[in-house]
């Protein structure tokens, strides 16, 4: 099996696994001890459970009472996307006797529907609209690890970390807002063994996508006043500002990117050290470039005294940064085009580009997770990157550590 958030290959036998995935949990709450065959994504989250002191004895505690789910599901960015999600999931939860739930970014249940036996037997474990989900307060389960991880994932029987909730089997993607890419909460199914297979990860993530699609189809991105800055992996920015698309000069780009990193506005002589190296620059060199810039974008968006631009920006270095924040690496590194105005050395454009690439790749080699640190050391910004490589090699089953290895080894020495 390659790849690590399904929880079965779609030739293993689920009773054996269930045998050896119970001695495991049992070793692991009594000595603290790993086990094979957890998969990594799942001993990861077993610690986590533990770390929020999760007992795996205990049980989801119902968090909406009926008066306060109503107002409070009506009113949620995934409400309008309910009819969707039913329409692709309904069929399959009630013919195979599932469930499809949906919950908040908290993890509470929002939406719990599907075969009327499947509930009534879900409701003994308070997997019931209302219920608070999320891994530090249920501990490892599909709907609770995918947003704690912001990826979709699968888990299989006596992978969950609460021992009442073995008997089931789940799969969960994430939903985020398609515009801002702030997660929303996330999609989920859950059964049986017939469950334990790879199409039933498959089918949750399409069933996120669509949601997502459908999200924003019904909710375009506003244009309002709104500026849209696009300079990762880009020498030269690209400018959406009034229905006119600019691409921007490598100056102009360095001018864009730090006004938008200070909306409070810059005056002269503190924008000149954050764009020239040179100290034998002189404002008179700043000021003709700011003129030029007004001339290119209209006076109305470039402001002086202090220089500032008059609407918001939206800065895909902002939405990678904003995701890292909540944790969202995955999505985080989705946004990743490149490292900001790579050819430049501003000061100002240099500090972000250093900051936002370390604490990138700082994540993912914290997340340790292979698919993602993959995508960085095959990127062209990451190919010479020894850290990822080395910890890609720590992360993959054992048959492809080799090439890895030998690569890192490589690097290693070239780098000294």
């Amino acid at each position: 099996m390659t790849d690590p958030w399904v929880a079965l290959a779609a030739d293993a036998d689920p009773g054996a696994r269930l045998g050896q995935l119970r001695h495991a949990h049992e070793v692991f709450t009594t000595a603290g001890r790993l086990e094979r065959p957890v998969r990594p994504v799942v001993g990861e989250s077993w610690r986590r459970s533990v770390r929020a002191r999760v007992s795996p004895d205990g049980a989801a505690l119902v968090e909406l009472g009926a008066d306060e789910l109503g107002p409070y599901r009506d009113g949620h960015p995934l409400a309008p996307a309910m009819p969707l999600i039913r329409e692709l999931m309904s069929a399959y939860a009630r013919d195979g006797e599932h469930l499809l739930a949906v919950c908040d970014a908290h993890g509470r249940l929002l939406w719990v529907e599907g075969h009327a036996v499947t509930r009534r037997a879900a409701g003994r474990m308070n997997f019931v609209e209302g219920a608070r989900w999320a891994e530090s307060a249920a501990g490892t389960n599909a709907p609770g690890t995918a947003i704690a991880v912001d990826r979709p994932v699968q888990v299989f029987a006596a992978e969950h970390f609460l021992r009442p909730v073995q008997k089931w089997t789940c799969a969960a993607a994430p939903l985020h807002d398609p515009h801002t890419g702030r997660l929303l909460g996330a999609v989920d199914i859950t059964g049986g063994d017939r469950l334990a297979h790879p199409h039933s990860l498959a089918f949750v993530q399409a069933v996120a996508r669509a949601a997502e699609s459908h999200l924003a189809l019904l909710a375009p991105s506003p244009a309002g006043d709104a500026v849209q800055l696009s300079a990762l992996g880009r020498d030269e920015a690209l400018l959406v500002a009034g229905g006119r698309k600019i691409r921007l000069g490598r100056r102009h780009s360095e001018i864009l990117v730090t006004l938008a990193r200070h909306p409070e506005g810059l005056g002269g002589d503190e924008l000149l050290v954050e764009l020239y190296e040179d100290e034998s620059v002189t404002p008179v060199t700043l000021r003709a470039e700011l003129s030029r810039l007004r001339r290119l974008l209209g006076p109305e968006l470039l402001l002086s005294r202090p220089y500032r631009l008059s609407a918001p920006v939206d800065a895909d270095f902002d939405t990678v940064a904003r995701r890292l924040s909540s944790g969202a690496v995955a999505a985080a590194l989705s946004s990743y085009a490149g490292p900001l105005l790579p050819g430049s050395q501003a000061p100002s454009v240099a500090r972000l580009r250093h900051r936002l690439a370390g604490q990138l790749r700082a994540a993912l080699i914290a997340r340790g997770d292979p698919g993602l640190l993959a995508d960085w050391a095959y990127s062209p910004w990451g190919e010479d990157d020894l850290p990822v490589w080395q910890a890609l090699a720590a992360a993959v089953p054992a048959q492809q550590r080799p090439a890895l290895l030998a690569r890192s080894r490589a690097l290693d020495t070239e780098q000294r």
